[in-house]
Parts: structure tokens; sequence; C-alpha cells
């Protein structure tokens, strides 16, 4: 079955990503890709958590990775870390900073999401062929990202390279 809880991950990924949404337009089809990923994920933890019938097939019992203690307050002190280690906030107003901040969070937390995920497949004996491709396609669609960065690095004047995102990027 799939994780609730890597799907919550997901979710909290794109809104602390995402959060120049309400600050800076890059151009409508990045508003709206933005906007469909939280949306999309929203609609699959809601559906997972209330909608029949899939969420009585939901097996709470076997979801069990303990994500906050070991995901996202990791991720979150990473995060912080890493940002006043490298002094990304200097010279930056408050809100900029925080904005600066969820997005190096987002992208830490992205690496391991999948891990509730990988726990519950652990537990089961057997995978479904749903899972087992939903797994693989999250592969592909890392693929495709480190395809992105290439190409960006390669021909876009001004790209923002960032360690962080390299390393958690191919560790995922």
């Amino acid at each position: 079955g799939i994780s609730l809880r890597s799907q919550e991950l997901y979710l909290l990924v794109f809104v602390a990503r995402y959060t120049d949404l309400f600050t800076t337009y890059y151009g409508l089809y990045n508003s709206v890709l933005k906007i469909l990923y939280i949306a999309i994920t929203a609609g699959i933890v809601y559906i997972i958590r209330g909608r029949e019938p899939i969420c009585s097939t939901y097996d709470k019992e076997q979801d069990t990775f303990r994500h906050v203690e070991f995901v996202i307050l990791p991720c979150l002190v990473l995060a912080t870390l890493t940002h006043f280690i490298r002094g990304e906030g200097s010279g930056l107003d408050l809100f900029t900073n925080i904005q600066e901040l969820l997005w190096l969070f987002s992208i830490y937390l992205e690496a391991v999401a999948i891990l509730p995920q990988l726990s519950l497949l652990r537990q089961y004996k057997m995978i479904e062929n749903l899972t087992g491709n939903y797994i693989f396609f999250r592969g592909v669609y890392r693929l495709f990202y480190i395809i992105n960065w290439i190409y960006r690095a390669y021909y876009e004047y001004g790209y923002r390279h960032h360690y962080v995102v390299y390393a958690c990027g191919c560790g995922q």
C-alpha cells in the first residue's frame, strides 16, 4: 500500500518549498505547476485519510514510521545549521530569511520523504504492482530533476548552484 506518512511529508515539502508563490511571479506555467503539486498532494492525503473506499483500505497499523522524530526534526535542524553556517541569510530581511530556510528544509525533507514508504514496503511480504510502479516513477521523477539541473546549469545564465540540492537529489 501507499504510506500516508510519506504523502504528508511530500505535502510538507511542497508547501515549504513554494512559499515564493506569495512573493515572486516566475510565470503562469511555474505558478500553476506549484499550485498543482500542492493541491494534488493535499488531495491524496485527504483521500487516504477520509474518503471511501480508499480510507478503509489504508492500514494504519503497518504505516508506523515515526516521521516527526526521524525525518522532520532532523531535516529542520540540518537546514537551520546549513543555512547559518553558509551565511545564506546575511543581509536578507526576516521574511526572505525564513523563506530561504524553508526552501532548504524542503530540499533535505524531499530526499528522505520516501523513508516511511520504504519502511511500509519492508513490512509487506509481497509488493503490489501499483506500489512498485509508484516507487519506480518516484525514481524517474528524480532522474528528470537531475537532468533539469544539468540543463539549467548549462543554459540558464545566473543559475544558482547549490551543493545541498545536488547531494540530496543524488542521494535520494
